[in-house]
């Protein structure tokens, strides 16, 4: 009878684990200002700030400052350097601010179905205020836009997803394994030259601690300004 109740009891404590998971959701605002182009030659840049309003669109949930000098190879292949400054704010705390180094490629892989298929690779090397490890993250980015009207990029249809994957554990929370998955739908709009702005819906998946997830509702404003 002992040995039943024991294996009663193993049974239901392996039945509860995966019960204490829990998945929090919220309503986000973000908005991208981007510039980029060439400053000589092959010789280009972006540069970024990105305000993200959480917690219902109620406050900043972080502010996202990155810039990166690149390398173009040819029209389909650039390597960048970049570096990004992340302040997350903390209620009624001192806030925490992030470091990164990235190296990043973006090609243009193709044309298929009439459209544009992209990728974007970048290898950050991450240093938060809170810690003192440095924490090693790759991501992935495919992107695919196709125009709604034959030869002409008014309006493009666009869709991406995006991987992220953290190469080790730190002292400040980051766990190796999957980080996050971003997944984006809405229309890509052009502007005069090249530039253009981005409008839709991205969906952000977060692997949190102890096997949570968020996940994050995002309206999502991209504007490029190309020159």
């Amino acid at each position: 009878m002992r040995r039943l109740a024991l294996s009663l009891s193993a049974c239901l404590a392996l039945f509860a684990t995966p019960a204490q998971a829990a998945t929090s959701e919220d309503e986000q605002f973000w908005l991208n200002l981007t510039a980029m182009g060439s400053i000589k030659d092959e010789i280009v840049y972006f540069a970024e700030v990105q305000p993200r309003v959480g917690d219902g669109m109620s406050r900043i949930d972080q502010a996202l400052f990155r810039g990166a000098l690149g390398w173009k190879f040819s029209p389909s292949l650039t390597l960048y350097q970049g570096f990004a400054h992340v302040v997350v704010p903390v209620e009624g705390g001192k806030d925490v601010n992030e470091e990164r180094s990235f190296q990043q490629v973006s090609w243009v892989m193709g044309k298929p179905w009439d459209g544009e298929l992209s990728s974007r690779t970048r290898l950050e090397q991450r240093w938060r205020s809170n810690g003192d490890d440095m924490g090693w993250r790759l991501r992935e980015m495919l992107r695919y836009e196709k125009p709604l009207k034959a030869n002409s990029d008014a309006v493009n249809a666009l869709v991406y997803a995006e991987g992220f994957v953290a190469l080790n554990d730190t002292d400040w929370g980051a766990r190796s394994g999957f980080d996050q998955l971003r997944s984006f739908v809405g229309a890509e709009l052009g502007l005069p030259g090249a530039s253009t702005l981005e409008v839709g819906y991205l969906n952000q998946l977060i692997n949190q601690r102890a096997g949570d997830t968020r996940v994050n509702h995002v309206a999502s404003v991209t504007l490029f300004f190309r020159h």
